[in-house]
């Protein structure tokens, strides 16, 4: 385990950005700073640039993808920008390291068949069900998902109040009929008394771990790839393959920068095309 002197550093910056980094920036950054530390086994003030390239090329010959290791970088960088603006180093080690080129390829979806698959395989748990639904139907985050209180979902009008999305940021997402009957079929079954959406047998919310290792279950089960972001991907890619504007998908997603909703568009113009293509 490395030193005691890299926790108290690392504990000092993640205080002092307790208001700019979400609940996932945090969550992300302080995996990557224990994943490099752990590699490195060096205090945080002996690093240096070749250190951080090699653990750069031992995460690339894992053959993590490149919007991972950015991420890792990510965390690395802007942990030694706080040493540097804190006066803890002289130099930065991170001011050589150059930052791979992440991948501008389409992010992956399912199609209306493999949804229909996922529906199917779930059916049987009024729980994973709901889940898949409520995913699909509203394109939240998994982290957002499971923070959704009782009190937060309006019934009537058929939306949910995400209280704090990323960046601290609240919205309304809309659900649809489907979804509010899955939703209610999974609360009467429910045996135990919670103020969450999805509970555990304790009536604590439920956990990401436990979710994420439910969907690794239905993609050996299905055969092919699904996690609840490849959801969150399909519900833009679908509403896009519908002509709804740029502009409405990235209020329901939550996003704050028209450019992270733009990917979509070129998912619309890539779907006409294999839809083209299956009539010539």
């Amino acid at each position: 385990m490395y030193s005691e002197k890299n926790l108290i550093v690392q504990q000092e910056f993640f205080d002092d950005h307790q208001a700019r980094f979400s609940r996932e920036t945090t969550r992300g950054y302080k995996i990557a700073l224990n994943q490099f530390f752990s590699f490195c086994k060096k205090d945080y003030d002996s690093v240096k640039a070749t250190d951080i390239r090699s653990w750069l090329a031992c995460m690339e010959e894992k053959e993590l993808k490149p919007r991972s290791i950015h991420i890792k970088l990510s965390a690395i960088k802007s942990f030694y920008r706080y040493c540097m603006e804190e006066n803890k180093l002289t130099k930065n080690p991170m001011l050589t390291v150059h930052t791979p080129q992440i991948d501008d390829s389409l992010p992956y979806y399912l199609s209306k068949r493999e949804i229909a698959l996922l529906q199917e395989l779930t059916r049987h748990i009024p729980r994973d069900r709901a889940v898949v639904e409520a995913l699909y139907a509203t394109g939240v985050r998994i982290s957002e998902l499971l923070q959704i209180q009782l009190d937060d979902v309006k019934w009537e009008t058929r939306q949910i109040w995400i209280r704090e999305g990323k960046g601290n940021k609240e919205r309304f997402v809309l659900f649809s009929h489907d979804c509010a009957e899955r939703l209610k079929k999974y609360l009467h079954s429910r045996e135990v008394d919670s103020r969450y959406l999805f509970s555990n047998h304790r009536g604590e919310k439920l956990s990401r771990s436990f979710v994420e290792l439910q969907f690794r279950g239905f993609s050996k089960e299905l055969g092919f790839r699904v996690t609840p972001h490849t959801l969150r991907h399909t519900f833009a890619a679908h509403l896009a393959e519908k002509n709804m504007p740029q502009s409405y998908i990235q209020e329901l997603l939550g996003h704050v920068n028209i450019n992270s909703t733009r990917i979509y568009t070129r998912l619309m113009e890539h779907a006409r095309k294999k839809q083209y293509d299956r009539y010539q």
